[in-house]
């Protein structure tokens, strides 16, 4: 381990060297200029350091390349017509070759053990300074939670970085020890994350902070994966090697994730600190950020580039800033071509009808990953389940004049004559019998279809150029006039990237469930969520409410299809089934790779997919060469030049198949 390097990085410049405010609700930044260990020596470096915690999230989280680590190769997510090797590397289907060197994961781990590092310190400065249990168990919760991401990751990892076993670093020591994955659970992840539960608070003591609830989640997740662990099914390898993954003691963690998960949904039932919104718009809708369905997220500000963590007027596409939305919006606003005019020639005189803009439904465009429409389809009932619209952008409306064009129209499919809030193109949910393609409307091969006067494709047309964008995590911007000003989208996301959320509780109880053989209770579980999925607020893509900063939480639910979802719902709940609810509920927010290597379900979910290249509307197959060891990811480079070890040493250190 380069522990130089962690004593440095824990107290990187001018981002996040924080203390608390004696006036406010929120965590107040103070940026300072570094840290050094003595620092944590006093009360306000323990606090600091703390905080400092919250603000180095936006480090990992919302980080586009950490992002398609958690999200490309898998069932929901390939590589875009924009993509460079950082996606192509990750999808194994031949395009690219995953590496020590191409990692994207090195976002975790380069960050993990600073956070590590700082939440020791905190811990073991606390007792000395007088800093209450409560807050000191919010360092433990981040210790625990860092070491729980690693191990899914890379397996053992180590638990000594320079002083011994979950000590602060003090020293200039740069070799390193991996503790195999039983160690990290047993003396780490599962300790730390027990105290959390134990010593923190049922509210948070400010905006964003860490509480009971949140510790429960992580704790249950946790003995969760370690049960799957021990179980095994598909015999996938561990590293470093260990003698204790034994399979009789599974049941005994799928009991603990049950019971701690039960134990968190029970108490805020009863107490209502935290539950399910009312609507899956308002879980991710930016009127309501911050709601309590969130148990944990990396915060940004539209008020402040430093206290953003990157540029609002210009983003370069690095941590800490939030990008990960551009990631999965397609070029909308360059690739589709529409006229009102003809030259003399009788030619079409072309404009971008959809311009670029700063509201939730659209932003800046990256094409780097495209949504596989093997796994689109697996949004069904997309007439009474609202996670389809609650998830995509899929109608993609003219909004021309808001840059100054002064057409009254745009022409359409089939010349129909669409003004500004028409939509111009559409992505449908299925398969329409009809649609003709053309290459030369739209100029992006889109279709037309018989009563439709905007183009359209297919769900199963929909290709690495052209695809659905996910409306999620793009950065609406309230600093301009919505109803006639496209405002700045080129900057990074103010809005907070969220990581965890108080639903997941219902899914882990459910699989949890399902493994030990409790169907009725894991049915129940995955019924309070489909429930919810049945009620409308109002259809995102209609565009009515996103051109206000009012009038949103004066909506009430329109249509309610609860009873028609929990009717749908199979009598028996299979591991299967709950991996297709979680790709509907979380799609694309970082959950999918570890959902499918938890399960050791990745190649049966992810090993063979369809998609067109290009404008292309012809779909093809392609076949992921999923090997075993990809179930780890390779130790990056950079921490093994940092080490002074010998290159026998550094082979042993990293992961087997690299």
């Amino acid at each position: 381990m380069k522990t130089k390097n962690i004593i440095r990085i824990c107290g990187i410049a001018a981002l996040s060297a924080m203390t608390f405010s004696s006036c406010s609700d929120v965590l107040d930044e103070q940026p300072r200029s570094g840290y050094d260990p003595s620092y944590f020596t006093t009360v306000d470096g323990v606090k600091g350091g703390l905080t400092s915690l919250y603000a180095h999230l936006r480090n990992v989280y919302g980080q586009a390349y950490y992002f398609t680590s958690c999200e490309a190769g898998t069932d929901e997510y390939t590589w875009g017509h924009s993509a460079d090797g950082n996606q192509k590397d990750i999808d194994m289907s031949g395009v690219g070759n995953l590496s020590s060197t191409t990692v994207r994961s090195d976002a975790l781990w380069g960050q993990a053990f600073t956070e590590i590092n700082t939440a020791s310190s905190v811990i073991y400065n606390a007792s000395a300074v007088g800093i209450a249990p409560d807050l000191v168990a919010e360092a433990y919760f981040f210790r625990g939670f860092y070491y729980f991401n690693l191990v899914q990751t890379f397996g053992g990892v180590p638990l000594d970085l320079g002083s011994g076993e979950l000590k602060p670093n003090a020293s200039t020591k740069r070799t390193s020890k991996r503790n195999t994955v039983d160690e990290v659970y047993e003396k780490a992840v599962f300790p730390d994350l027990e105290k959390a539960v134990e010593s923190l608070p049922n509210k948070s003591r400010a905006i964003g902070t860490v509480t009971k609830t949140t510790a429960r989640l992580y704790l249950a997740k946790a003995y969760l994966t370690y049960a799957w662990w021990l179980e095994n099914p598909n015999n996938i390898d561990t590293y470093p090697a260990t003698t204790k993954r034994d399979k009789s003691q599974a049941e005994a963690y799928f009991q603990k994730a049950y019971k701690i998960a039960k134990e968190a949904i029970d108490d805020n039932e009863e107490s209502k600190v935290y539950g399910l919104q009312p609507t899956y718009y308002d879980v991710n809708f930016w009127q309501n950020d911050r709601n309590n369905e969130w148990l944990l997220w990396a915060d940004h500000t539209v008020n402040s580039d430093q206290y953003n963590g990157g540029g609002l007027g210009w983003g370069n596409g690095g941590a800490p800033e939030n990008f990960a939305g551009w990631f999965t919006q397609w070029n909308y606003c360059g690739d589709m071509k529409g006229y009102t005019e003809l030259n003399e020639k009788g030619e079409p005189i072309y404009f971008n009808p959809v311009l670029r803009e700063a509201c939730q439904a659209l932003g800046r465009p990256w094409t780097r990953m495209a949504p596989i429409p093997d796994a689109l389809k697996k949004f069904t009932d997309v007439d009474k389940d609202s996670r389809w619209d609650g998830t995509f952008t899929y109608q993609y409306r003219v909004n021309m004049a808001k840059g100054g064009n002064k057409n009254d129209f745009v022409y359409g499919a089939g010349g129909s004559k669409l003004k500004n809030g028409d939509i111009y193109l559409q992505f449908l949910p299925y398969d329409a019998e009809g649609v003709v393609y053309n290459q030369n409307n739209a100029t992006i091969n889109a279709g037309v279809l018989a009563g439709h006067p905007e183009f359209v494709i297919n769900i199963s047309d929909v290709s690495r150029q052209t695809y659905p964008g996910v409306w999620k995590h793009i950065g609406h911007r309230t600093d301009r006039n919505e109803a006639t000003e496209l405002g700045n989208p080129n900057g990074s996301s103010p809005r907070p990237f969220v990581i965890a959320k108080f639903s997941e509780l219902y899914f882990v109880a459910a699989e949890a469930a399902v493994k030990l053989g409790k169907n009725d209770d894991a049915r129940s579980n995955i019924l309070k969520i489909r429930e919810r999925a049945g009620k409308w607020k109002t259809n995102f893509n209609d565009y009515t409410y996103l051109v206000s900063n009012t009038g949103y939480n004066d909506l009430k639910v329109v249509k309610d299809y609860s009873e028609e979802m929990k009717a749908a719902t199979p009598q028996q709940i299979t591991i299967d089934y709950i991996l297709d609810e979680r790709l509907r509920e979380y799609w694309g927010e970082g959950y999918r790779w570890f959902d499918l290597v938890r399960t050791q379900t990745w190649e049966k979910m992810a090993g063979v997919y369809h998609i067109s290249d290009g404008c292309g509307r012809e779909a093809k197959e392609v076949k992921r060469d999923i090997k075993k060891h990809y179930y780890l990811r390779p130790i990056p480079q950079g921490q093994l030049d940092a080490l002074q070890m010998d290159e026998a040493e550094k082979k042993a250190y990293q992961n087997p198949g690299y």
